[in-house]
């Protein structure tokens, strides 16, 4: 809330006009650190040719910032085909929804599998672990992945947060369940949303890497603005 707070900690690492033209907009769930209306329609306003993808029950929410007409919902297993060998698959993760007090769970939420001709990519978006069987059964389905972007902050403090959020140790072991051949890592260093240091995740990250004998390279952590190149396939 920009009259209430939290304010960035980072500045983005791209300007909203300075991005390329926009083909397709995912959004993961309705919290408001992940749909914020006023981005979406700067974004809806710059890219008309833009398509908004999200899952069932978001559109409500989401009309009054996009046009309805450019809004598709879908439900965990739905895809979306986007152009010659690309499509957007939308998998489960352990979350929830809610904009206020009456409306928990009144949305869904998602993960995304992008599927490209270069690979696949895993983006789980928000996540606790549970039992951590979704992403074991999101590599069966699909094969493992390119790459995988996990979260590894807002985490603390764990008696609250352990449901709805994995911390860097349980990113390291959703990596080794999907079976990606790369992660990156995000969902931190943008708010101070909860109690650990807003620096701590990085560094948690590569203590979980080096007890499990991963290379810290395997799962990159960039700063905003900072990009990660893949060789070509």
């Amino acid at each position: 809330m920009q009259w209430a707070g939290p304010k960035r900690i980072n500045a983005a690492g791209i300007g909203l006009g300075d991005l390329p033209p926009l083909d397709y907009v995912l959004i993961s769930h309705n919290h408001y650190d992940h749909l914020d209306l006023v981005t979406l329609g700067v974004l809806s306003a710059a890219h008309p040719r833009a398509l908004f993808l999200t899952p069932l029950g978001n559109d409500a929410i989401m009309e009054g910032a996009v046009p309805a007409n450019r809004i598709r919902t879908f439900d965990w297993g739905g895809r979306a085909d986007i152009g010659p060998g690309a499509a957007v698959h939308f998998e489960p993760s352990y979350h929830w929804s809610a904009r206020g007090l009456f409306d928990r769970r009144m949305a869904l939420w998602s993960a995304f599998v992008i599927e490209t001709s270069s690979g696949k990519i895993y983006h789980i978006a928000d996540t606790g672990f549970a039992d951590g069987a979704m992403f074991r059964q999101a590599r069966e389905k699909h094969g493992g992945f390119r790459l995988a972007i996990l979260p590894i902050g807002a985490y603390e403090p764990r008696w609250f947060m352990r449901d709805h959020h994995v911390n860097p140790d349980e990113a390291v072991k959703i990596l080794q369940l999907c079976g990606a051949e790369q992660a990156l890592a995000h969902h931190w260093g943008t708010f101070q949303l909860t109690d650990e240091p807003h620096d701590e995740p990085p560094k948690l990250l590569e203590t979980a890497l080096l007890r499990e004998n991963i290379p810290v390279s395997r799962f990159q952590v960039k700063r905003p603005g900072e990009v990660l190149e893949f060789p070509t396939v």
